[in-house]
């Protein structure tokens, strides 16, 4: 079984944050991340609110950068996924691949991942026009009509990328007011190749082979009505990835509970960035937990001596 002082589940903003700070306090620590290091990040067309980089820049440059920063340390990377993991006070066991690893302390760190419609269709034709990363599947829909289902940052952000190498972008939201920021929100009411469509919700995802139309219903007259596209990108919010963390660990609906300092109700366990259960989902939060994190890590180890 290997032996840590502190293992970090996950490589997004928050994982590699927490790893680096725990690194550069002296502390033996491994970090668990099956895919390539960045999270969410990597599927974020354009970062316009890091501070420090007021002309923005693409997802994928931030997350090169953090992996960078890491390369100084000497951090051992595990290239697989947590199966399962025992918490307790003398040392959490984790079941990562085939392989059992101990560590005094562990920071949560997985991040969160996109929340289905539900609907008819959705899986059967996932891959085949039904999508949850404009950045991954935008191009193949180059020239035509789509549509983004959703009302946060994350379908308005993504509806303005589709919008430059689309037809036709139809923001389809269930409310009437949308939730993302005013700037993002005054931009796609305000661009030529974006429709809004307001307090409608997609009942089916229609097509035999790869998506050609969507049954719509106004929520405030009970109407119907079809909307042919030939994409459905959904953005309808997110769920945090706890499947291997034990029923021991507080949650709610949007993910792990912890104070303020990161801590979990199980002692030497932590969660950082998007897992938690919180309100602001953004990269500079995300980082801002995974410090937090890691002093706290810290501190609990060096109560134990």
């Amino acid at each position: 079984m290997k032996l840590y002082d502190a293992v970090v589940i996950g490589g997004g903003p928050a994982g590699m944050t927490a790893a680096l700070y725990l690194l550069r306090a002296g502390v033996k620590t491994a970090m668990v991340e099956k895919l390539s290091p960045g999270g969410q990040v990597l599927m974020t067309s354009e970062i316009e609110n890091y501070p420090g980089f007021p002309k923005g820049l693409q997802g994928w440059e931030l997350a090169d950068k953090f992996a960078a920063h890491l390369e100084e340390y000497p951090l051992e990377r595990i290239n697989d996924e947590v199966r399962a993991m025992e918490p307790n006070g003398d040392g959490h066991v984790l079941k990562v691949g085939e392989e059992d690893v101990k560590a005094k302390a562990v920071v949560l760190a997985t991040g969160c991942r996109y929340r289905k419609l539900n609907v008819p269709g959705e899986d059967r034709l996932l891959g085949r026009g039904v999508s949850y990363c404009a950045l991954c599947d935008g191009n193949f829909f180059r020239g035509r009509d789509v549509a983004v289902i959703g009302g946060g940052n994350s379908a308005l952000e993504e509806a303005l990328y589709l919008a430059r190498i689309c037809g036709k972008v139809h923001l389809i939201h269930r409310r009437e007011a949308f939730r993302g920021q005013i700037i993002y929100q005054q931009k796609c009411f305000d661009h030529e190749n974006i429709d809004i469509i307001r307090s409608t919700v997609v009942d089916e995802i229609v097509g035999e082979t790869d998506v050609e139309s969507l049954t719509l219903r106004n929520v405030a007259s009970g109407e119907s009505s079809s909307l042919k596209v030939d994409a459905a990108f959904i953005f309808v919010g997110f769920e945090p990835i706890i499947d291997f963390v034990p029923e021991t660990v507080n949650r709610d609906r949007n993910g792990i509970v912890t104070d303020v300092e990161m801590r979990t109700n199980i002692p030497g366990l932590f969660a950082a960035g998007d897992i938690r259960s919180k309100l602001c989902r953004q990269v500079a939060s995300a980082v801002g937990d995974g410090a937090t994190a890691a002093n706290s890590a810290f501190a609990y180890l060096e109560q134990l001596g």
